[in-house]
Order: C-alpha cells, then structure tokens, then sequence
C-alpha cells in the first residue's frame, strides 16, 4: 500500500497483519482521487473508521488542508501516527480515538465542518447508515461537501437519509463506492 500522488507520492504505508483492517486497494483509491481530485485543494477532510489512514494520507499528499483520522482501534491509532509521521503530515492531521458517532458529535460540538468525509467501515456491520445519519443531524459537511463510503457491493444503501442523498455509485468487483452530497 503506497501513496499514490502528490508530495507524498510513492511512499509505502505500514498496515497490520491480518485482515481486520482491509486497506482500500491502489486502484480503487486511484479511481476515487481521480473523481474528486478538483476538490481536494485546500479542503478540510475527515477521515472516519480510517484503518491505516490511507485515504486521508492521500488526501493531504494531494492538497487537502488537514485531516482529521478516526478509528476505535488502538492498534489501528498506532498505525495512523506513525504513517502520518512517515509522510510528515504531522501538523496537518489530528488522530482522535473514538466510535464514529462519539467523534462525530465531539466535532460538531467543536463546530468543525468538512469538505470531504471519507467512510470505510468494516464490511457487512450495518454501520453506515447510523453514521450517515448522525453526520447529517450534526450538520458537519459543508453545503458542497461530499461524503465517500467505501462498502461490501451486497451492502444496500438507501439513497437518501435525512438531507443525505446518493449521487454516484461505482464498483470494482465485490467493493463500491458510493458518494453522498447535501440536497439542495
């Protein structure tokens, strides 16, 4: 698993053995970057149940502003730090400890609004909805903001939740990636 593009380019990332955490593979991580790539300059990215911090890594090797990672797993923390540090994106990153929905509701008590909010939670845990809801009552995406979720291709996601719509589905295989946006 390696950077892709950027300042960062080339760069391999640390990942634990076994396979509680299923980095996103370098082409399905290719083809997202490829699609919101006009988007990441500047932008202020979240970073949610972020395994190795792969994608928000990407993000920030490509211009985005900061990012915040989180994920439950302490091991999974260890492992974000020290490719954080590796990639010397230290001052643009906050790691935070925490279940999606506790880190979502400390953010938004904060009064943090992101521009890009990554998901990629273990497959086939019904845990997408519940966030995608929480994010959404807790209004912390921006107006033009957009949120990529990572899923099992069996995983059926309703199109709408709350003022959270799907615009754009894509698969690779048993993976795929939906992108989500506020209405109008």
């Amino acid at each position: 698993m390696r950077v892709i593009s950027g300042s960062a380019r080339g760069l391999k990332l640390k990942s634990p053995k076994g396979m509680d955490v299923r980095p996103t593979t370098d082409r399905v991580k290719e083809s997202v970057f490829n699609i919101i790539n006009n988007r990441l300059m500047d932008s202020f990215v979240l970073d949610v149940f972020s395994g190795t911090g792969s994608l928000g890594i990407e993000a920030l090797s490509r211009g985005a502003q900061k990012c915040i990672f989180v994920d439950l797993s302490k091991e999974s923390i260890k492992i974000i730090k020290e490719n954080v540090q590796k990639a010397r994106f230290d001052e643009k990153s906050e790691i935070i400890l925490s279940d999606a929905i506790n880190a979502i509701n400390k953010l938004a008590a904060r009064k943090n609004k992101f521009d890009i909010i990554f998901m990629d939670p273990p497959y086939l845990k019904n845990l997408i909805e519940p966030v995608l809801e929480e994010i959404s009552k807790k209004n912390i995406l921006e107006n033009n903001g957009i949120i990529i979720v990572e899923h099992d291709t069996k995983d059926k996601l309703s199109e709408k939740i709350n003022n959270i719509y799907m615009y754009r589905e894509k698969k690779y295989g048993n993976t795929t990636i939906s992108f989500f946006a506020l209405e109008e």
